[in-house]
């Protein structure tokens, strides 16, 4: 009967841990990071779920004879913030499962934010 018990012991914990990604994920949502390119001359702001909010730039990068530039930093500055929110996604999913490496179990943590 123990098999029993360390099923449903298992999978109390399970549940226990969804509840707490759920919560965290929600949390994460709350968040802005601001990723930076040019010096801070372009900043993209994104939320926690790693979406655009908000976008600054700087009147002296407004070119319209080197739109190209421009691209290059707006992109740089959007992977920036994207990058520092799955950074965060990753410690907040770390501290969740105790720093338990999920790949060892075929689980791929940046799906489960």
């Amino acid at each position: 009967m123990s098999g029993m018990g360390d099923l449903f012991t298992l999978m109390k914990n399970a549940k226990q841990m969804m509840e707490k990604a759920k919560a965290a994920q929600a949390d994460l949502a709350q968040k802005t990071v601001a990723g930076q390119a040019g010096a801070g001359l372009v900043v993209a702001k994104v939320n926690g779920l790693g979406e655009l909010l908000d976008l600054d730039i700087d009147k002296s990068v407004v070119n319209p004879g080197d739109v190209e530039m421009l691209t290059e930093l707006i992109v740089a500055a959007v992977a920036d913030a994207r990058q520092k929110t799955a950074d965060a996604r990753s410690g907040a999913l770390d501290q969740l499962t105790g720093g338990i490496d999920l790949s060892a179990l075929g689980i791929d943590k940046s799906g489960l934010f």
